[in-house]
């Protein structure tokens, strides 16, 4: 009787051992199947990659001489969008930012979109503030349509533009916006 126990418990084992034997050759031929494709896929000349570096003689700037050569302008400015054109305040601050270096700290939509001209507040007493402004614009400096001058030293703002519905009198921040699109 023990040699029948022992019998079967030695059935068992081998059905186990067949199993599991069974079971790694197919994990090891999917194994091979993987190496083989992947050594497959390696060898086929693909696209080719071009690497190109930087011209050696040419020296690198370093930051300061960027910011030297276009540096950012002391003014800060919000621009709001008050024509209800969609993304009109954000793309003309990419513009300020981007064309004449003004720190544009705000861009959101005004009070109503019901503005026909563009209106640029100047809030502090600075002419270089309205100079650059102006030039961004196109504008002359004594132009009081678009030109006001309310103080408010309560914030920490230059300048506050307003974007009416006449935006497409502005060529060069007109052609930038189109361009964007």
């Amino acid at each position: 009787m023990a040699q029948k126990k022992a019998r079967r418990k030695s059935k068992k084992l081998n059905q186990q051992d067949f199993i599991l034997n069974t079971a790694m050759g197919i994990v090891g031929l999917l194994l091979l199947g993987f190496i083989y494709s992947f050594s497959q896929n390696a060898s086929h000349a693909a696209i080719p990659i071009e690497v190109n570096f930087p011209e050696e003689d040419k020296p690198r700037m370093l930051a300061a001489d960027v910011y030297n050569k276009n540096p950012i302008q002391n003014v800060k400015v919000e621009v709001l969008n008050g024509c209800g054109i969609k993304d009109i305040a954000a793309n003309t601050a990419s513009f300020l930012r981007k064309e004449h270096q003004i720190n544009v700290v705000n861009e959101d939509n005004a009070d109503n979109h019901d503005y026909t001209n563009t209106i640029i507040i100047t809030r502090r007493e600075e002419l270089e503030t309205r100079k650059l402004l102006c030039r961004s614009f196109g504008i002359p400096l004594d132009n009081e349509t678009v030109l006001r001058h309310e103080p408010d030293e309560t914030n920490d703002l230059d300048a506050t533009i307003i974007i009416g519905k006449d935006i497409h009198t502005y060529p060069e921040i007109f052609a930038y916006i189109s361009s964007i699109k």
